[in-house]
């Protein structure tokens, strides 16, 4: 089997495979998979023996369903599963295998390749939390694995279940969507994670108004959360940029493999969503990266007027310690060592001095 790019290959066709991929550890029955099926826009459970061959093996009438294989926390046994099941290109087992990548997409052969990543505000922490999302897609089947522990909501039938009962839309409850297969899937997918950056952001712009306020108020401890609020807002611009990619690359095969016309609009006002989250992304940056430059000036200004007092006293402190050095060389030629009034004199000169310059240094504000 031979790596493709995302524009590079003709409509796959369906089918599933049987041979064993080189490398992978053979498949055990301790599996984390759930089976759901798509069945005319519907989502619903699949029997609990169901497995990743039976999933996709449908008859004639079943042309308008898809199997939903999820992974919440994906075993190297489940990777092995599916790649000696669905026939996977070794790159693609070992991408499985191996999170933390950046968002991407690639096409081997039959299966289409995802790597995208969703984002949470945690408040108590002030910090964003990402998810890693592997998703393959194949004709009439879908596999999504989350590499980080963490699930979206109204992906499962029970999450869906229980939302209806309350009245609540979930991620798969749109029917005239779903009837165009598995892209329909994907794209309902890639709309609630570009959804989900919203929240994230309104919490980031909170934390910069509060940083805001601190700098003004000469916080000494602002800097280093300007520092950790900018690392969240690079973070969160790479995963963002990472999707653009991706949609991109998307919107490119929309020709090639005949998506329907409803999907494309879908996916295009997807992009229009990230793009805006892009904007306020970069100008989050942007702010910030204004602010820390305003806190290193009021810093610097601090700085400066507490030099001035500093050199301020040191210049009231120089004339009476000069007089004083003068006099105290104790040299037998200095008339004023044997004067009655020298020593008042000497003291007074110093007092002067000292007044002289504090009444100047006032003026000037430097105390």
């Amino acid at each position: 089997m031979t790596q493709s790019t995302s524009d590079g290959t003709n409509r796959p066709r369906g089918g599933v495979f049987r041979r064993r991929t080189p490398g992978v550890p053979s498949p055990t029955e301790g599996t984390t998979r759930r089976t759901r099926y798509v069945d005319d826009g519907h989502l619903v459970r699949a029997p609990r023996d169901t497995t990743v061959l039976s999933a996709q093996t449908f008859t004639d009438e079943d042309e308008h369903r898809t199997a939903l294989l999820l992974y919440p926390k994906p075993t190297p046994e489940d990777v092995a599963e599916l790649a000696n099941t669905w026939n996977l290109h070794p790159l693609l087992v070992e991408d499985l295998l191996h999170a933390r990548q950046r968002p991407k997409l690639e096409r081997y052969d039959d299966t289409l390749f995802l790597v995208v990543r969703s984002a949470w505000y945690i408040d108590a922490k002030e910090d964003v939390d990402f998810a890693e999302f592997h998703i393959l897609v194949r004709p009439q089947a879908v596999a999504v694995f989350c590499q980080d522990g963490r699930w979206i909501d109204g992906l499962d039938a029970d999450d869906a279940s229980g939302a209806a009962d309350r009245g609540d839309r979930t991620l798969l409850d749109d029917e005239q969507l779903l009837h165009h297969g598995p892209e329909a899937i994907v794209y309902r997918l890639l709309d609630a994670i570009v959804d989900g950056y919203a929240p994230v952001l309104r919490g980031l712009a909170i934390d910069r108004e509060q940083i805001e306020r601190q700098v003004f108020r000469g916080d000494a401890t602002v800097t280093e959360r300007i520092y950790r609020l900018s690392q969240e807002v690079i973070d969160l611009q790479q995963a963002t940029s990472g999707l653009a990619e991706v949609l991109a690359a998307l919107r490119k095969g929309f020709r090639r493999y005949d998506i329907p016309e409803p999907l494309q609009s879908y996916l295009q006002d997807v992009a229009d969503h990230l793009s805006r989250v892009e904007t306020q992304v970069s100008e989050l940056r942007d702010s910030l990266s204004q602010i820390l430059t305003v806190n290193g000036t009021l810093v610097a200004q601090r700085q400066n007027e507490d030099m001035k007092k500093i050199s301020g006293w040191a210049a009231i402190l120089f004339a009476p310690t000069l007089i004083g050095a003068i006099y105290g060389m104790n040299f037998d030629n200095m008339p004023e060592l044997h004067w009655a009034f020298g020593y008042p004199l000497a003291v007074g000169g110093m007092v002067a001095f000292a007044v002289v310059l504090y009444v100047i240094f006032k003026r000037q504000k430097w105390m």
